[in-house]
């Protein structure tokens, strides 16, 4: 009577506890797939907001934007030709997998950008190479529309070493070499680039050279207008229309500090106008503010003092935030780049630079209306040489409507070229002929 109930019971055990370890095997395979899905989820924690590339005159670079820091290591494959740049936390997005279409090739460097999990937690950058580089890598914090970025600059060996430092600047370790009062000539011999910019020996016989920088370039478009022109554009337009111009004209010749679609700083674009040998110096650009009522032309000189007025500070500022796009500053360069002017007679330099801004506005005045009638003054970084009288000439308010249409015309553009040239011509008429050598030593 009771023998057959307990077997049953026995029964029903064992296959309740078959049953159990199956579930518990299904529980445990499940909690083992999500664990492993979550973990990569919370490892791959970085977001890549922007991944940009750069094929540009003198190196390739690769911009890696970021919420967070990037935790990196990166090495050289000599034999392959290829860099690992191993990224931690990142997982995998979008735009960093877009990176490999920005490759073309024409490109001097690089043959291919591809991407590889080598783990959980590593995303692999290889790059593959078509020419021996020397690698730089820096990291910049966040700053403006930025967050954090990783910078992986490639060199060919050649330049590498001119550009071993991206806060290199000949002026300044000139001045932490002297000692207060004149520079002397065995100073100057141990800057290279500072000696050639004073070292031209007046002869009218050379032509005179005349730097045009065209503003904003590559990942800094500079100003947008409402139809959607770029103020890069605009101004490579006009600085290469000009350029034309002045090389017709005798015994002068022009150089582009800027020829193509690419970043510079704007300490670089000095040094560019410096290495040329240049004696003066022309900056283009196109106008924004936020009245879009606000419209003419204005021609900027560079001031010791401080701004002529609100406008010119505001625009100086803005102007000078296209160094923050490469994560340069010149705060920490104004005791010494100050010093440097007054010790390489700045005031000399200012006064033509003025003097030549009177002469292009007049003739800027015949083809539009004026914003300012006269000069304006301000902080400008990019006309800071100490040796070469430099104007920015603002052609026109690209926020405008009406003036960002004439800013896109051939037309308009050849009219702002021709100004230009007659002003350049008028001054160089008007004023005794002055190399930089004559002009650095002035008093």
């Amino acid at each position: 009577m009771f023998t057959t109930p307990a077997k049953s019971e026995g029964s029903l055990n064992r296959r309740n506890h078959g049953a159990s370890i199956h579930t518990g095997l299904l529980f445990f395979c499940l909690i083992t797939i999500l664990a492993t899905l979550f973990t990569g989820e919370v490892l791959a924690n970085n977001t890549i907001k922007a991944a940009r590339y750069y094929d540009g005159p003198e190196h390739t670079r690769v911009t890696l934007e970021s919420v967070q820091p990037i935790n990196f290591s990166i090495n050289l494959q000599d034999s392959s030709r290829e860099i690992f740049l191993d990224l931690e936390n990142v997982g995998s997005h979008p735009v960093l997998e877009a990176l490999s279409s920005k490759v073309h090739a024409r490109d001097r460097l690089v043959k291919s950008l591809q991407l590889e999990r080598t783990s959980q937690t590593i995303t692999r950058l290889i790059i593959a190479l078509k020419a021996n580089v020397v690698p730089r890598t820096f990291a910049l914090k966040p700053t403006g529309q930025f967050a954090h970025r990783l910078v992986l600059d490639l060199f060919p060996p050649d330049l590498a070493a001119e550009n071993k430092s991206t806060t290199h600047d000949p002026i300044l370790a000139l001045l932490r070499e002297k000692k207060p009062g004149t520079i002397s000539t065995k100073k100057l011999v141990a800057a290279p680039m500072l000696t050639a910019a004073i070292s031209r020996k007046p002869d009218r016989r050379q032509p005179f050279i005349i730097a045009i920088d065209a503003g904003h370039g590559g990942k800094d478009p500079g100003a947008v207008g409402s139809h959607g022109a770029q103020e890069k554009h605009i101004t490579l337009s006009i600085a290469k229309k000009l350029k034309a111009k002045l090389d017709k004209e005798p015994n002068i010749r022009a150089v582009l500090v800027r020829d193509g679609d690419h970043f510079l700083s704007l300490a670089e674009r000095r040094t560019k106008a410096r290495k040329a040998n240049a004696d003066l110096f022309v900056s283009i650009h196109a106008d924004a503010a936020p009245r879009k009522q606000a419209h003419g032309s204005s021609v900027y000189a560079l001031s010791e003092n401080g701004a002529t007025s609100t406008t010119a500070s505001w625009l100086a500022k803005k102007e000078n935030d296209a160094d923050l796009i490469g994560g340069i500053t010149l705060d920490k360069r104004n005791h010494y780049l100050k010093q440097t002017l007054l010790d390489l007679s700045m005031k000399a330099t200012i006064d033509e630079s003025i003097r030549l801004a009177s002469n292009v506005l007049t003739e800027i005045s015949t083809v539009n209306h004026l914003h300012k009638k006269n000069v304006e003054q301000a902080g400008f970084a990019v006309l800071k040489s100490p040796d070469i009288p430099s104007i920015l000439i603002e052609t026109a308010f690209i926020s405008n409507k009406a003036e960002e249409k004439k800013l896109s015309s051939e037309r308009y553009q050849h009219q702002l070229a021709d100004a230009i040239l007659s002003g350049l011509k008028r001054h160089l008429a008007n004023h005794p002929w002055q190399t930089r050598t004559e002009l650095a030593g002035a008093q």
